[in-house]
């Protein structure tokens, strides 16, 4: 019996290894990246110049080569087009995370400065993770993207698909339980609170290649544990989507949204009277 399990795992892991970028090295690839770009990631390294940055930058190029090396057979472009293209890309995903720490900043109080949202908040590693693998999905590379965007799942709690479309200046305050679908759309200055679902009304793996989930115009404020679900539902811009909502249809431009749940408060009686309280 142990001989046949055995059997059986070899035969799976030669068939499918191959095909399969080291899951370790991508993970380091993107903290590699970070510490390259945001200081506050590794105080252990100073840059003395620009072509000290140009060098580490090349050695990142080099080491997404290496990656990509056992996906080659299912790409559409070659590797050295690919990495190219990323690294070309990179000043312009560089200028949207900057502007997505200010909006991080600007959106919540407790924030005292830019540095501490790139270096304390998981809500801007998971865009940050994000904007990267967006570049790769767009370039049809396969499993790489998920597999980052997945890490920063792992570390955030915050699950962004690849394949969402998102604009500038995004903030996700707190950002445990945030959930954005693969054909999301989301607008410019958008701000999104923990336990948000941006989902799919279905899971029919037909609807696989249409837009199943939501679209969320510039300006719309997302509060706590709001579901937003379905391809065809639009919030309109300048909305506010209040905490606890379930929607599935569209909401018009300069909305307010709300839960009307009933909250009652009573005097409290005597100190050892028991409480039914419903769990």
């Amino acid at each position: 019996m142990k001989q046949e399990f055995a059997e059986i795992i070899l035969k799976n892991r030669h068939e499918n290894h191959e095909a399969l970028p080291p899951k370790h090295c991508i993970h380091q690839f993107i903290l590699d990246l970070a510490e390259l770009l945001f200081p506050h990631f590794s105080g252990e390294y100073t840059y003395f110049n620009a072509e000290e940055i140009d060098a580490h930058l090349a050695l990142l190029q080099r080491d997404l080569k290496k990656i990509l090396l056992p996906l080659k057979a299912n790409l559409n472009q070659s590797i050295e087009e690919i990495s190219t293209y990323f690294f070309d890309q990179l000043p312009g995903i560089y200028k949207k995370l900057l502007g997505d720490a200010e909006a991080i900043y600007k959106g919540d109080p407790a924030s005292e400065s830019i540095d501490e949202v790139i270096s304390a908040y998981p809500g801007f590693f998971a865009i940050y993770t994000y904007r990267v693998a967006h570049e790769f999905y767009q370039l049809e590379v396969p499993i790489f993207p998920r597999i980052l965007t997945e890490f920063a799942h792992y570390r955030s709690g915050v699950d962004i698909h690849p394949g969402a479309t998102i604009g500038e200046a995004l903030c996700i305050d707190h950002g445990t339980g945030v959930v954005v679908g693969e054909t999301t759309i989301i607008g410019n200055n958008v701000k999104i609170y923990q336990g948000v679902t941006l989902g799919a009304l279905s899971v029919d793996k037909n609807l696989s290649h249409t837009q199943r989930h939501p679209t969320i115009e510039d300006n719309v404020i997302i509060y706590s544990n709001a579901t937003i679900l379905g391809g065809k539902t639009i919030i309109g811009h300048d909305s506010i989507i209040g905490g606890n909502v379930w929607l599935t249809q569209s909401v018009p431009p300069l909305s307010m949204v709300y839960n009307t749940s009933e909250i009652k408060v009573r005097p409290k009686k005597l100190e050892f009277e028991e409480i039914n309280y419903s769990i």
